[in-house]
This record gives structure tokens, C-alpha cells and sequence, in this order.
């Protein structure tokens, strides 16, 4: 499986991972990077959803597309990959047969499907007391919308998220989803923490659970400040851009025109009143830091649209490099805003390793973005390609239930595999 001369943190702990997309991978990938053997269990022919999701594909060694795109491969290295018809009763068997060998078991399906299969928790639990089951759905086991679709888009719409992304209207905006699905990610996050958890008390107790994750419930749990705000004031909060909440000035600035003569801009993010008055000095406005109005964040913000428009004056006044070096020595908290080419190009990301090359069969050398997770005792895993669909059908069918090539054979032409 992986190097035995190195340690990682969740060595030992078997998951049977039947979600696809991106919630439910992205939970056991991250599981995955520790050390957990996730076995990823994929339909015939067809395998995870993502795998078709492109172009962009990954290209073999001919330069011609494969089957497997990108958006497949960022979320399901160290994993390894079985097919298996599950609406069939011997598929139902083999999977009941690997929970008999696994910790976790984690599924995204429709609410009620898995009952249908004989696959749900009640049925499950019952042939391994210590199981841990995750269910992931849009909108949770239970409530009103349980028997809906929920899909990450319509997730960031219902939860409020895209109520308060977005340019004002007074300024031409609208509504706005964020750029990645982030209700699935954080869902599967939040999945991976409650996996944990509830791992940690089959430890001490002998006895697994269920836990029901909700896209929904994840989402107004990441409202965060914001919906403490709302709670609080009763004051709906509407959008600002670029700009936040809570904190003055924290935000886009446009900056002088770059050496191009195009639109240039960073981002001014002063956290406290002592940031706000080292800016003020350099920006050669120390007067602005001792007004009234403005020397405190709660003043800034109640007289927002006041002092905006005169640092946006200020800021059009040099370029970016230039306040980026005057800032940044200030230690004035800023950022330039990066496209992925400059993300990527840049010496601190790669200094910290957050690409990593992969290699498969049939496929040359290809990058992915790296784990973030960095322990000093038990490191991340990286020797698991993103599976070929059904590349370890056999090795799992064969290592951990025993099944002889004949068997595997069979069960192939019965297109149960």
C-alpha cells in the first residue's frame, strides 16, 4: 500500500468511500492524505461522475486525451479504486463483505437509496457494531427539503452565500457564486472532522454512529460573522464587492495604471487601528488616522462612504509594485490579486510544496495541487496516483476477501465488476 518505513496519522483505518463528485471525495481525500486506505468504490464502465467532467483531460503518452479530467484527478489521489454494481445482490454482498474490514463507510446518495439496497446504516451497523457512516446529502436526512437534489450552485443561493457575494447594486452587481464549490469543499471538511470524531469514540466505546452532513447545514454554518451579525442586529446584510463587513478599509483598491497603460489593483486589508494610521502616515495622510471619524474601525465603518472615495484617491496615486513595497515594509497587511499562472510561478508557493508530480500508467509525469496538511511527525501521503477506474479491483477483491482469479473472472462477465 504506502512506505511502512514512515508513519501517518490514520495508518490502519479502512474507509469504503461510495460518493462521487466533490463533497464526499474531497472528505476521504483529505483522509486519504493521512494514511487511511480509502477504497473508492465506482460503478461499471462508467465509474465517478468527474471523470468525464472536462476538457481539461489528462493526456497520455501519446498526447492524446484519456478519460480521466482534471477536475477527476484533484480530488481523488491516494485512493485506490474498485467497480461494483450495487444494485445488484452479489455487488451488495462484496460490499457487504469489505464493511465487515473497514472503520468508515461514506456515501452521498439520494436519501433512502442505500435502505434500498440493504446498504443503509440500521442495516449495516447491524454486521459491524463499530462502523462509522457518513451520510453526505444537499439537505440532510431529516426536514422538508430531504428529498431534494442539492447541489453545491443552488446550495450557495438557498444558505445566503451568494445574498452577500457580489458588487452593490448602486454599483451595477448582482448576485455572485464563488469561483470553486465551496459548500462541498467545506462540506467535505466539516465530514472529515465529524469522521474523526466519531472514529475516536469507536475507539473508546466499541460502538459506531451516523453522521448526517447537509450541504444546506454547511453553508449557514459558513455564513460565519455574518450570520452571527444578522442573529444579533436583525439587520440583513447586503452585498459589498470587494469590500468587508466589519473592517474599514479592507478591500480592492485601484491603484495607478500599470506599465501597459490597463487597470491595475491590490488589496488594502488593515485589521486594526494602528495599521490604519502606519498607512495614513505613508500614504503622507497622517491627519486622516486622528479625525474622529476615522480613528477607530467602528467610526470607519459608520462613516465608510466618506472615507472611501478618498483613499480611493490616494491609492490611484502610485502603482502596485510601489505600494506593495511601501506596505509590506510598514507591515500594513496587503496583497497583490494573482491569476493562477502567478499563483503557481510564485517562489513562496513553491517553496512550501504545494505542487506535486504524479505518475500513473499510460499517462507521463502531470502536476496537482499538494495537500496543505503539514504534520513534522506523520507527513501527508503522496504514492497513490488518482485511480484508473477498477485499477485495484482485483488486488482488493483478491487481498481482503480472499476471492480466486476465477471468481474475479466470473463476476467480471457478470458485469458485476
Amino acid at each position: 500500500m504506502h512506505d511502512n518505513l514512515v508513519m501517518n496519522a490514520l495508518d490502519g483505518i479502512r474507509i469504503l468511500d461510495l460518493s462521487r463528485v466533490l463533497a464526499g471525495p474531497w472528505c476521504t481525500q483529505t483522509l486519504a492524505d493521512l494514511g487511511a486506505d480509502v477504497i473508492k468504490v465506482e460503478r461499471p464502465l462508467f465509474g465517478d461522475d468527474t471523470r468525464g467532467w472536462g476538457p481539461p483531460f489528462l493526456k497520455d503518452t501519446a498526447g492524446t486525451d484519456t478519460t480521466d479530467a482534471a477536475y477527476y484527478l484533484g480530488t481523488n489521489r491516494n485512493k485506490r479504486s474498485i467497480t461494483c454494481d450495487i444494485a445488484s445482490a452479489q455487488g451488495q454482498e462484496i460490499i457487504r463483505a469489505l464493511v465487515l474490514l473497514s472503520d468508515v463507510f461514506i456515501e452521498n446518495f439520494k436519501v433512502g437509496d442505500m435502505a434500498r439496497y440493504g446498504l443503509d446504516y440500521a442495516s449495516l451497523v447491524k454486521i459491524n457494531p463499530r462502523l462509522v457512516y457518513c451520510s453526505v446529502t444537499g439537505f440532510g436526512q431529516t426536514g422538508p427539503y430531504r428529498d431534494r437534489a442539492g447541489y453545491d450552485y443552488a446550495i450557495q443561493g438557498i444558505g445566503g452565500l451568494m445574498s452577500v457575494t457580489g458588487e452593490r447594486d448602486d454599483k451595477g452587481g448582482g448576485p455572485q457564486k464563488v469561483g470553486v464549490a465551496v459548500a462541498d469543499l467545506f462540506t467535505g471538511m466539516y465530514a472529515s472532522v465529524a469522521i474523526l470524531a466519531a472514529l475516536r469514540h469507536a475507539t473508546s466505546t466499541g460502538q459506531g454512529q451516523h453522521i448526517d452532513m447537509a450541504l444546506l447545514d454547511t453553508q449557514v454554518a459558513m455564513l460565519a460573522n455574518l450570520g452571527a451579525n444578522y442573529l444579533v442586529s436583525a439587520k440583513v446584510p447586503g452585498r459589498a464587492g470587494n469590500a468587508h463587513q466589519n473592517i474599514v478599509p479592507y478591500q480592492v483598491f485601484e491603484v495607478a495604471p500599470a506599465s501597459d497603460g490597463s487597470k491595475d489593483h491590490l488589496i488594502l486589508a488593515i485589521g486594526n487601528d494602528g495599521q490604519f494610521a502606519k498607512f495614513c502616515a505613508l500614504a503622507g495622510e497622517p491627519k486622516l488616522a486622528q479625525d474622529p471619524r476615522f480613528s477607530k474601525n467602528s467610526e470607519r465603518v459608520r462613516h465608510r462612504l466618506i472615507l472611501i472615495p478618498v483613499l480611493e484617491e490616494l491609492m490611484r496615486t502610485r502603482n502596485k509594485q510601489d505600494w506593495l513595497r511601501a506596505l509590506e515594509a510598514a507591515k500594513v497587511p496587503c496583497g497583490a490579486i494573482n491569476n493562477l499562472a502567478e499563483v503557481f510561478d510564485d517562489p513562496h508557493i513553491q517553496s512550501r510544496a504545494m505542487v506535486h508530480t504524479w505518475e500513473r500508467s499510460g499517462s507521463g509525469p502531470f502536476n496537482l495541487v499538494a495537500s496543505p496538511m503539514k504534520l513534522s511527525a506523520t507527513p501527508v501521503r503522496n504514492d497513490i496516483a488518482p485511480p484508473l477506474l477498477g485499477q485495484h479491483t482485483e488486488e482488493v477483491l483478491g487481498e481482503l476477501l480472499g476471492f480466486s482469479v476465477e471468481k474475479i473472472q466470473q463476476l467480471r462477465e457478470a458485469e458485476i465488476i
